[in-house]
């Protein structure tokens, strides 16, 4: 396993300064800290630059007789998407809720890292992706010297289940979102938003997008092993049709955003940036990873490719400052 191989030679990107084509990692070493939003347990993350071509892989550390475990963020190695989206197993080890930190790596532009996590799950810190962005910004990016690869999106692929649906299809110009929901309170009812997905528009409209979830729910969730560290500081609480927290929503259409940045981590575990057009309506974790497995059994749907695409998604990663989860499925 080669950490960090190469990284000194390798240019520093200034602030503001596009990625282009090239593959990036962090320029040094960081560290974040926090508790999980299911277990309620302490977690350390320590960030390390990686080699060209290492892509983004977890080590999972404090597993029994003080044994590690080397897993890639990949959709193939997901064995959980219920309330979170969970690579690796229970036996041999995993860690859950990586999609808030999945999708602030998009945000960031980064291509690859090695993240050592000292537990079973990616602290949820405020419940959106912002804080992990901010550590990202702190310690800034370096370019590499390979081209980044992309997935290209060739024929439709879908998944359904009743009326929900997730599909993935062709769009020349980047990567494009449009995310629908539907729930039954008035206080969320039915939100569509489209957005074209780069760095700059994930951090603008998407990264301050918090988990949220029903009051409702909470006895019966922490009775299953859920939701044992959720609170007001890292979860927008809905108890009826109204908002617990004191502060309030950040933005009006704060639920279809956090979806939408869900799936944005869901997504980057095709193993690279998409060029293609994401479609769901009332999809949630488990359908964005199936559109994923749907892709990848069809050679015919995908190419990987070397390029640079006008608009793409992950080319224009904009240091800036800023200050996982348990989003329900839709009805």
């Amino acid at each position: 396993m080669r950490i960090g191989s190469g990284v000194a030679r390798q240019n520093n990107l200034a602030e503001g300064e596009m990625a282009g084509s090239k593959q990036t990692t962090l320029a040094n070493r960081a560290e974040l800290s926090g508790r999980g939003v299911h277990s309620d347990q302490p977690v350390t993350i320590i960030f390390h630059p990686a080699s060209a071509h290492h892509g983004i892989q977890f080590l999972r550390k404090g597993l029994a007789g003080g044994r590690e475990r080397l897993i890639p963020s990949r959709h193939d190695a997901v064995t959980a998407s219920e309330l979170c989206t969970i690579i690796g197993d229970t036996q041999s080890g995993s860690v859950s809720t990586i999609e808030h930190l999945m999708a602030a790596l998009y945000a960031s532009g980064i291509d690859n890292l090695l993240i050592e996590i000292d537990g079973p799950e990616v602290p949820i810190m405020d419940g959106s992706s912002a804080p992990f962005i901010a550590v990202f910004d702190r310690v800034g990016l370096v370019r590499q010297d390979a081209a980044r690869r992309f997935v290209k999106i060739l024929k439709p692929v879908r998944v359904e289940h009743g009326e929900k649906y997730s599909e993935l299809l062709p769009f020349a110009r980047g990567f494009r979102m449009t995310v629908e929901i539907d729930f039954k309170t008035a206080l969320i009812g039915r939100q569509k938003k489209s957005l074209d997905l780069t760095p700059g528009s994930f951090r603008d409209e998407l990264q301050y997008a918090r988990t949220f979830g029903f009051l409702k729910d909470v006895d019966m969730l922490r009775q299953a092993g859920f939701a044992l560290g959720a609170s007001l500081d890292n979860t927008v609480a809905i108890d009826g049709d109204t908002i617990m927290n004191p502060e309030g929503l950040r933005y009006r259409d704060e639920f279809i955003r956090h979806k939408m940045l869900d799936a944005v981590g869901d997504l980057s575990l095709a193993g690279y940036p998409i060029i293609g057009h994401f479609r769901s309506f009332c999809g949630g974790h488990r359908m964005n990873v199936s559109v994923l497995h749907s892709l990848f059994a069809d050679r015919t749907a995908f190419e990987i490719v070397e390029e640079r695409v006008s608009g793409a998604a992950m080319t224009d990663a904009r240091p800036r400052a800023a200050a996982l989860a348990f989003a329900p499925e839709a009805n």
